[in-house]
């Protein structure tokens, strides 16, 4: 259904919004985020605000979800904070629940599974950019502390491109315990940091699971998370650089993994 701002407009299959519209959830905002989060059933939506080319670019399949406007480009842009990026599509939605690591963990047959722990990186736009990278990657999932990560948000989810919606998250208590858990379910713990014994190249891959630890960039990741790796793998870098991003050093980590 689509509720237009202009006069005379016939309202077909209009469906009644998932939930009352009022100052709870938050605005998600470009096209690929907003088309991820509409395609993603787990989804609870409020309504959204398009431009006639961002709602043809989306589709009318998905947008039979949820209430939505087609507005000017400017009318999008007022209802998200100065310089949002938007490309003419907003969606007022709730946060996804995260997944219970436990739950991840018993849903994935074993193998060759990758799961990302992420030991307090709170930046939003590097935690999306990783999250794009797992979805890019096939990772099974993000592991993230919960006090000590970014809320979802619409910064988080634009630099996702969508992968906000595509890869599941678990929001945990303590690393120290999800690590052990992961340890028991037989992934092989691996601590990406400068100062590490080998190279990832000659540390991880082939057919067993692998939990790859990332810290932030301040503080790198903390002892007790790093004393239950297996092992510590660094990137070879030129001497020049101290260090890549953590952004980046995961999009780099998961393509070896992937490709060894």
């Amino acid at each position: 259904m689509i509720r237009e701002k202009r006069k005379n407009q016939h309202h077909h299959h209009r469906e009644k919004p998932h939930r009352d519209q009022g100052q709870s959830g938050h605005w998600l905002y470009g096209l690929h985020a907003v088309r991820a989060a509409l395609a993603n059933p787990q989804r609870t939506l409020d309504r959204a605000l398009l431009t006639t080319r961002a709602a043809t670019e989306i589709g009318q399949p998905l947008l039979r979800r949820v209430p939505h406007e087609i507005v000017d480009n400017e009318a999008v842009g007022r209802a998200l904070p100065p310089g949002s990026v938007h490309q003419g599509a907003a969606l007022k939605c709730e946060p996804l629940r995260p997944v219970p690591l436990s739950e991840i963990l018993a849903q994935e047959p074993a193998g060759r599974r990758v799961i990302l722990v992420l030991d307090q990186i709170t930046d939003p736009h590097n935690v999306g950019a990783i999250l794009r990278s797992a979805a890019a990657f096939g990772v099974t999932a993000v592991v993230v502390q919960d006090r000590h990560a970014p809320p979802e948000s619409g910064v988080l989810a634009k630099a996702a491109s969508g992968a906000l919606d595509i890869v599941p998250i678990a929001a945990v208590v303590n690393i120290a315990r999800a690590m052990d858990e992961l340890g028991d379910a037989g992934f092989w713990r691996v601590a990406l940091a400068g100062d590490g014994d080998a190279t990832l190249a000659d540390t991880a891959g082939g057919v067993r699971d692998t939990a790859l630890v990332l810290g932030s960039e301040g503080s790198g990741i903390r002892r007790l998370v790093r004393e239950r790796c297996d092992v510590t793998a660094t990137i070879p870098i030129l001497p020049g650089m101290e260090s890549l991003n953590v952004s980046n050093a995961a999009a780099v980590a998961l393509y070896e993994l992937r490709r060894s």
